[in-house]
């Protein structure tokens, strides 16, 4: 694996003392419908002073995402993603800390770009027609997710004969899909796309067997778990109460390899990881 993470403007250690403790991605939904927060940050002023709570809390990476991808959600125009996505790429360009911008279209990925991102995240791993060629050329970071199905789709019946090894297996494939169009390894890590076409059962199969994805593919693991239907399943609670869930996810995923943990409470996700590297530290 690479000692670091290139991410645009930014370069996230791998190993050594400074890797110990996680990237933190806070959220950024500029949506009116995301399962958690839809409609919240919707405004430019309440997204900036949001992303400006999240990197005080001790968030070294903002996602903005301008299409709800949970299950059961439409395609958003892509006029519409760009009317919500931009301005607050714009804006947050201001702050010192990294920005990833959450799309699958080619057009979006262009768009963030050139207005500055350090990093864009699909959920579809970079396939569809010109996303490649979209994100080649550039220097931004690349995270490459897994997805069973589509949005519309994904959670009507997932099915997988070995939900590790497959995932595994998509991911590789579209590492060596990258990696052929000239993209460096150290621009890359990988997503198995915790609630994307996985029953309870599958999550969890691969939230225990995160070591494992990062070692097979050589590279950085992203996990996104915070307060999804995965949390609610084993603590019973609605989505508005999955704190304490998402916070002991995170500290699992960590535990387990991942390198940079998506999370939407900051603060309270922040101090737990710095309990336990301090708990952790050799």
């Amino acid at each position: 694996m690479s000692k670091n993470l290139h991410c645009g403007r930014f370069s996230f250690p791998l190993d050594g003392p400074d890797a110990r403790f996680p990237v933190v991605m806070g959220i950024l939904n500029v949506t009116p419908d995301s399962f958690s927060d839809g409609g919240r940050y919707q405004g430019l002023e309440f997204a900036m002073s949001h992303a400006e709570e999240m990197i005080r809390d001790g968030a070294t990476m903002i996602d903005i995402g301008g299409e709800s991808t949970r299950p059961g959600s439409p395609s958003v125009p892509l006029g519409e993603e760009l009317r919500r996505v931009m301005p607050a790429l714009y804006a947050l360009k201001t702050l010192d800390v990294a920005l990833s911008v959450d799309t699958c279209k080619p057009e979006v990925m262009r768009e963030a770009l050139i207005a500055g991102a350090d990093m864009i995240n699909d959920i579809n791993g970079f396939r569809a027609p010109g996303a490649l060629e979209a994100v080649q050329d550039s220097d931004c970071g690349l995270c490459i997710m897994h997805m069973q199905a589509t949005p519309q789709t994904m959670q009507q019946a997932p099915q997988y004969t070995d939900v590790v090894a497959e995932v595994i297996a998509f991911l590789g494939e579209r590492v060596q899909a990258m990696t052929a169009a000239g993209i460096a390894r150290e621009r890359i890590c990988v997503d198995p796309g915790f609630g994307f076409g996985k029953t309870v059962e599958h999550n969890y199969a691969l939230l225990r067997q995160l070591g494992r994805i990062r070692d097979e593919l050589d590279l950085p693991v992203l996990a996104g778990m915070s307060r999804k239907s995965m949390i609610g399943a084993v603590t019973g609670r609605p989505v508005e109460q999955r704190l304490a869930g998402s916070i002991g996810a995170a500290l699992a995923a960590v535990a387990h390899g991942a390198r940079i943990v998506r999370v939407h409470d900051v603060a309270d996700t922040v101090d737990a990881l710095k309990v336990w590297h301090a708990a952790t530290i050799d």
